[in-house]
């Protein structure tokens, strides 16, 4: 069966013609579940954690001059807000039967039975993705524009949530530890003053902030308008569809920050406003006393969805104010177990150990992948095949883990988290 076992043939396939055509026969071979092949993105000011499984030569494929590779896209329809980016950066690809087509153009064409029909009949889109994203040391501190202010230049604003897998983490890196926030006795003019002497070498804005030490395994949600350094471990990263952000930071481990990523998606006539700049940081959330209590997220194990050899966990739950934007869970099936997966909306699945079978799919954890090629570990569930039900099987000698994340307001039962948001 076509879509049983996925080749080793580089992902770059002629596209398909027809996508409405493709995605049918994609759909009806794979009971509802499409294979995806990898989306890698470079980003110019970091220096990759190489844990992605990508090839050592492989890590700026697309030139010195965009930046190695730090990222992989899961099940994307957003593109990558990058300068000078290839036309589909970030956009995730189907394959099926010696063709391709874009995740984005497969949900244009299969609607609700693709993302559910409150999903489809809101957004008409898939609005959410997830990625892993993997640097030697720390992100400068920065933060994501809200709904609001990102609507300003035209974009959506950007909440986000972690986690930290350990099958990727073998190693801490550089840093692996995540400054977040604001310590509670800053002031607006300790933040001005910051960006005052952005030109004059480290603009000092730790000194004004927390970090925590990461734990592998657990996670935080990363609200809009909260200023955050992400530390070293590689993150698996469930967040909402857009790219938007603010560098906040000067100087990183001696890189400069150019100016313009602090204000690449503000107004070009805010660019030198100070007032308005520090304006769309969200203030009480960012000195907020209890940070972690409202925001740290430690595994919880979902009963009624695990069973014998087989343990499903909410790796990323709760509330952005107040809203149900996106989730995650981990499952973990011991050697021989089987289990059937029915889940209240669709997600986005990759294998992070072991191998097994999902559905009529073949799934296998990769050891080395070159730039291009195709892999066994990413699949897209579509909500049709998450509400009628898919088998998960571990057919190798040890664990079949994996993580999978869903769109907005699709879980009645998802866990509350921390203070009311």
């Amino acid at each position: 069966m076509a879509t049983a076992t996925a080749t080793k043939k580089s992902a770059k396939l002629p596209e398909a013609k027809n996508v409405g055509s493709a995605l049918d026969k994609a759909l009806t071979a794979g009971k509802g579940i499409l294979r995806l092949s990898p989306t890698w993105v470079p980003r110019s000011f970091l220096h990759p954690g190489k844990r992605v499984r990508l090839h050592p030569d492989d890590y700026y494929a697309y030139g010195l001059d965009r930046g190695g590779i730090d990222e992989r896209w899961f099940a994307s329809t957003t593109e990558a807000a990058n300068e000078g980016r290839v036309p589909d950066e970030g956009l995730s690809w189907c394959v099926f039967d010696g063709e391709r087509f874009l995740l984005r153009d497969a949900v244009s064409e299969g609607g609700a039975k693709l993302v559910g029909k409150s999903i489809w009949d809101r957004y008409k889109k898939w609005p959410v993705y997830s990625k892993f994203f993997d640097n030697m040391g720390p992100i400068p501190h920065h933060m994501h524009q809200s709904f609001d202010d990102a609507k300003l230049v035209g974009q959506e604003g950007k909440p986000e949530s972690y986690y930290f897998p350990p099958q990727y983490n073998n190693c801490d890196n550089n840093f692996p530890y995540t400054f977040m926030g604001l310590e509670p006795s800053t002031t607006k003019d300790d933040l001005r003053r910051c960006l005052e002497n952005w030109n004059r070498g480290d603009n000092g804005i730790l000194y004004h902030s927390k970090a925590y030490r990461l734990e592998r395994g657990t996670g935080w949600l990363i609200p809009p308008g909260v200023l955050h350094a992400p530390g070293s471990l590689l993150t698996y990263e469930p967040q909402w569809g857009s790219d938007v952000f603010a560098m906040f930071q000067s100087l990183v481990e001696g890189r400069a920050v150019p100016w313009s990523l602090l204000v690449k998606d503000m107004p070009k006539e805010k660019h030198q406003d100070l007032d308005f700049i520090i304006g769309q940081l969200d203030w009480e959330k960012n000195v907020d006393t209890h940070y972690k209590e409202s925001n740290f997220l430690a595994p919880i194990v979902d009963e009624k969805r695990s069973g014998p050899g087989a343990t499903d966990k909410w790796i990323v739950y709760g509330h952005v104010d107040g809203k149900q934007l996106f989730s995650a869970k981990e499952l973990t099936l011991e050697p021989g177990a089987k289990i059937t997966i029915k889940d209240a909306g669709a997600s986005g699945w990759i294998t992070v150990q072991g191998e097994g079978k999902v559905g009529v799919h073949d799934v296998a954890t990769p050891t080395l992948i070159r730039f291009g090629e195709m892999t066994a570990d990413e699949l897209f569930i579509s909500a049709d095949a998450a509400a009628a039900g898919y088998t998960v099987e571990n057919t190798g000698p040890g664990p079949l883990v994996s993580l999978r994340y869903f769109g907005p307001d699709v879980h009645p039962d998802l866990p509350k988290h921390g203070k009311k948001r």
